[in-house]
């Protein structure tokens, strides 16, 4: 019998292209997203189910996993993809936006667990992938409550598998670099407060070289089949990165002093383009 995944925000970018890429591998795919009703091409696809929830929503949750297992007889992996980034100064930032950061990237995490931690006990088998990010070890400016959620993520998936291991359930963090993908643009949060202008220069200077990176970035099928790995290779591994740049960027990040890797970071994204102009016209 077909293995059977279930995938969280698969309505675009890297949870629907992870969808699309276990199912041409023959498995059984429940495609969750909040509204199932708008999508028009994964439905097309066999053996593959577009499924409502909304990881906020610990109901639909229960639902999905319910209907995930009705329709297919079972559920082998979860990946918890549904996510999004706030970018802007901390100081901007509202109470409801700091909430649904927390709500989306990090209880909504821990709301699909706690949901089928249950049936993989009983079945003493199981894999949880959860897709953090790069982001979860390292910092760039601006966005202060994204990099908070993706390193508690960290640190509760890196807790969670110690006492998982013993019911055979798998633990794996993702951790994707910058990947094309619509997080910097649609899926992006902007934190913005009336009155406060203190930070327009240094926003006006990061935020372009922040979005320059996500334009250059490679597509999500390079996440897709890292998380595809991760949910097959039988292993007890924990990390996996993936795209351009993100494994020689935490190995960076692990031997060098923190205060040199911040100055490589602030050299990326403090950048002027005036000023680059200005010695390109001088040279």
């Amino acid at each position: 019998m077909n293995k059977t995944v279930l995938i969280t925000g698969c309505s675009s970018g890297i949870g629907k292209t992870i969808a699309a890429w276990f199912q041409a591998k023959g498995w059984n795919v429940a495609a969750t997203m909040r509204s199932p009703e708008k999508e028009t091409e994964l439905i097309e696809l066999e053996n593959l189910k577009c499924i409502r929830l909304d990881v906020q929503d610990e109901d639909t949750v229960k639902k999905a996993i319910d209907e995930t297992i009705a329709a297919f007889g079972g559920i082998d992996v979860i990946v918890n993809n549904a996510g999004y980034g706030i970018i802007g100064p901390f100081e901007a930032a509202s109470n409801e936006q700091i909430y649904r950061q927390f709500d989306t990237n990090v209880f909504g995490v821990m709301n699909v667990i706690r949901a089928i931690l249950p049936y993989f006990r009983g079945k003493r088998d199981g894999v949880i992938i959860n897709i953090a990010s790069a982001g979860g070890r390292m910092t760039w400016p601006l966005n202060t409550l994204y990099h908070a959620t993706k390193w508690g993520l960290e640190g509760f998936s890196e807790s969670l598998q110690y006492e998982l291991r013993p019911f055979n359930i798998k633990v794996k963090i993702i951790e994707p670099g910058s990947i094309k993908t619509d997080f910097f643009g649609r899926s992006q949060d902007v934190a913005v407060k009336k009155g406060l202008d203190a930070y327009e220069a240094y926003v006006n200077t990061v935020v372009p070289n922040i979005q320059k990176q996500g334009a250059n970035a490679p597509e999500p099928d390079v996440v897709a089949k890292v998380v595809y790995a991760a949910a097959t290779d039988n292993s007890w591994r924990l990390r996996y990165q993936a795209g351009s740049g993100a494994g020689f960027f935490m190995f960076l990040r692990r031997v060098m002093p923190t205060s040199w890797f911040n100055a490589i970071v602030r050299k990326v994204v403090e950048k002027r383009e005036d000023r680059l102009k200005k010695y390109a016209g001088e040279s």
